[in-house]
Formats: C-alpha cells, structure tokens, sequence
C-alpha cells in the first residue's frame, strides 16, 4: 500500500472512525483502524464489535493495499502536523511509513485479515430523514436514557413507529421539515423511570411495518456527532429486528441494537391531569437554576406550589446550606397544589424542550406531571413527583 492523502482530509476522516474504538481493549487489533488504500480513496475503519465506522477520504494511490495500525497514535501524530501539509502512506514489511515534510514515524501493524468485520446482513427497511430532523429527535429525547445497567431495556432510545397515529397520549403534529401532521410518525422515546421524553417526526417512506428497535446510547451519541455538521443534508437508515444502519455522506455507521422489550411508555404518560400552567420555558428554568444552588446535590427536591391568580412559588430547604425560594409569573387553573420534582431533572427536560413557553398538566402530589411545548404537539415529557 502506497498514497499520498492531505494532512486535513486525512485527519477529518481519522476522527470519525477513532471515535468508536475504546482506549482499553483486551483484544489488540481493537486499538486498531483499518486503513485500505483502492482507487482514488483511502477508507478507514473503527470497532468495538457492537459498532463499526466506516468513512472514506479521498487520496492519490500509488499502490492499494490494507493494513492495521494504532488508532490513537496515528491521530495523535496527524493532529501535530501543520495545516495544509500533504502526507505519505507507505506500508513496509516493518510497518507503516507515515511521512509529512521533515516529519516522519513508522507504526507497528497487525494483519488486516484479523480486522473483524461487523457483518450487517439485510434490512428490510430503508428510509431517508434530514439530518437535522434526525439530530433534533435524539437531542429532544437522550437526556432521559437509563444508566442502570440491570434494566438495559432502558439504555437507549425507542425507534418505533406507533401502531396507532395520533393517539391520544400525543396528538399529531407538523414536523421539522415542513411535512403536514397527516399520516403516521415515526417516534422516539427514552425514560430512566422516573422521566420520559418523546418526539415524533412524520414517518418516511419505508418505515411501514418496521418493528420498534431499541438503539444503543453510544450509537445515539455518535450519531449525534455525526449528524452534526450536516445540517438540512439527507441521511439513509437501514434497520433490521438486530442492526441499524446510518449512512451520511462519506462515512456509514453500524451498529448492534439492544436485545431486550421496551416497556409500555403509553401507560405512564397522564392524560387526564386537569390542573394547568403555562410559563415561560427560560423563566422556569433560571428559577429552578437559582433555588436549588442551596442544596448539596442538585437532585435534592424543589417544591412548586401552585394558586389560581398567584405566581408559580419554588422552594428548596436545605438542612445543611440554608432555604431558597422565588417566584415565577405564569397562569395557572385549578385547585391549589404543592408537588416536588428533582431539581436537576426539571432542568434537563426544560434544557431540550423546544419553543419560549411550556405547558404543564399537573394531577395530585403523587401523581406524574406532563410537560409539553406550548404550540408544538411534536415532543411531551413526563416527570415524576417527589415527596417534600
């Protein structure tokens, strides 16, 4: 293998496949990226057996080849090459020859017939979504992912399309990229037990029939990375009842879904709560940010008491640091109410809702509270209460 590549063309692509390898690996060749070297590219390749990154950039080839070498080295070294700076690819029987200019370093490689591959199989649905579409369902919904490993069901996001469109828990609703609310969605959920978050986008052509999937929380973040700088771009997802596939650009991602049922999330959201706020979303949340600084963890509970014709009042008492209280301005109907909530979860479901104002239907003290966007039926939270 013999090419010639950009320093920064190189470095961008090297990015995306390291990512996905893990800095500790009782495996070797785990450390590793696949570089193969044909035609006018060169495609590199990262895992760690339950997710593979494959992107391409493009590259004079003097001679194709393959081979394996360090991941963190290599992208250690490319990043300490000036901007601009073209660099030489040349495996050896010692290793690979990496030079730039002056600048030159040779790594030790492992057989690339040992590089495992992640073998995708069929899938027998295929769909496209904008980018941004796609980032925005998993930034509306991740903070709500479970990191309780006995219940791994919960350590991803739901995918599904619902059975039954514009039930009633949430009403159909326009979506991102300008498309009518008519027509079923395709959804996302994820919930650690004790708050749930749900956005739903029109479905795609190709999404009928899909059974629900359960996708990874490490594919979802790098997805999200992914997704990123692509903006209103068009992305592929292949999905199968074991794998998931995004194709973006240059560089395609697959990925190992969770084995496992995701519970019924329908229950658990309320839809005959009859107590009703409205407010504005960062006024809220600057409230919430305020009173509990007294409280030793963030999580500690914050108590809102609600009255008809009076502010919204927030209060944390903290034995060790003090009290705190202050007042929100907003409407409220219905019978007086004091409710708790963990402080640092109203702030990560008020941080990914969308819109200036929210609204809120509140049931009993014990009962779970439904935060929603006021004017925007595309995504719905659901919090539940604390004692206080």
């Amino acid at each position: 293998m013999k090419l010639t590549i950009a320093r920064d063309a190189l470095l961008s692509a090297l990015e995306r496949a390291r990512r996905v390898v893990e800095k500790r690996n009782t495996i070797p060749i785990l450390s590793n990226v696949l570089l193969k070297a044909q035609g006018a590219g060169l495609t590199l390749t990262g895992t760690d057996l339950d997710m593979e990154v494959r992107t391409t950039a493009a590259a004079e080839v003097a001679a194709p080849g393959a081979v394996t070498v360090p991941a963190q080295v290599l992208y250690d070294f490319m990043r300490k090459l000036p901007e601009g700076a073209q660099v030489q690819v040349e495996a050896l029987r010692s290793g690979v020859l990496i030079k730039s200019g002056r600048s030159r370093v040779t790594l030790n490689t492992m057989p690339d017939a040992d590089f495992p591959e992640l073998a995708a199989g069929d899938f027998p649905h295929t769909f496209d979504l904008r980018a941004d579409t796609l980032a925005t369902m998993f930034e509306r919904v991740s903070f709500a992912i479970s990191s309780e490993e006995t219940r791994y069901y919960l350590n991803g996001i739901y995918l599904h399309v619902p059975a039954e469109p514009g039930a009633p828990e949430q009403a159909q609703g326009a979506v991102a990229n300008g498309a009518t609310s008519d027509g079923p969605h395709l959804r996302a959920v994820a919930t650690d037990g004790h708050r749930l978050a749900s956005h739903q986008v029109l479905a795609p052509e190709g999404t009928a029939g899909m059974a629900g999937i359960i996708l990874p929380r490490k594919a979802v973040a790098e997805i999200g990375r992914l997704l990123k700088p692509l903006g209103e771009e068009t992305v592929t997802l292949a999905v199968s009842t074991t794998k998931l596939r995004l194709t973006a650009g240059v560089t395609t991602l697959t990925t190992k879904l969770i084995d496992g049922t995701f519970p019924d999330y329908r229950r658990v959201i309320p839809a005959g709560n009859d107590r009703l706020a409205t407010m504005e979303t960062a006024a809220l949340a600057a409230s919430v940010d305020r009173v509990t600084t007294v409280t030793s963890d963030r999580g500690n509970a914050v108590k809102f008491s609600f009255a008809a014709g009076a502010p919204l009042t927030l209060s944390v008492r903290e034995t060790g640091s003090g009290d705190a209280a202050d007042e929100v301005d907003g409407t409220y109907e219905g019978e007086p109410l004091e409710i708790g909530f963990n402080g640092r979860y109203v702030l990560d479901t008020l941080g990914a809702m969308p819109g200036k104002r929210l609204r809120l239907a509140l049931g009993d003290a014990g009962s779970p509270a439904l935060f929603t966007p006021e004017g925007d039926d595309t995504s719905l939270f659901v919090l539940m209460p604390m004692r206080v």
